[in-house]
């Protein structure tokens, strides 16, 4: 059997998508280049379909939720505050899962941030 290899992409719609690709690149650090091509480092990716009426990703007209690996979730959630950006102020602990917290975009997208254990 054929088996996918790992996450190939993740589009969003935008209303102003140069606008959301800088907020991502300057809150973020996310380096993609002008076709959008991002290298991340090699690492768990967690896939994981969720109940229909969670609340988990914020919105409920949200779908889907993006979530990045981060080394250091206190810095990041300090750097995002001091950029203006809207920043849950709860964070969350999984024994030997890890640490999360969540932002959510210019565009009202809610993304988790996840510092693995």
């Amino acid at each position: 059997m054929e088996r996918v290899l790992g996450i190939g992409g993740y589009f969003i719609r935008a209303s102003d998508p140069a606008a959301l690709g800088a907020w991502y690149r300057d809150c973020l650090g996310l380096d993609a280049d002008e076709n959008g091509v991002w290298h991340q480092q090699e690492g768990p990716t967690v896939f994981a379909p969720f109940e229909a009426g969670t609340d988990y990703f914020g919105s409920r007209a949200q779908q889907t939720m993006l979530n990045f690996r981060v080394r250091d979730l206190d810095a990041m959630l300090a750097q995002l505050r001091g950029q203006g950006a809207d920043v849950a102020e709860e964070t969350q602990e999984l024994a030997g899962v890890g640490r999360f917290g969540w932002v959510t975009d210019p565009e009202g997208n809610r993304i988790e941030l996840w510092q693995p254990a």
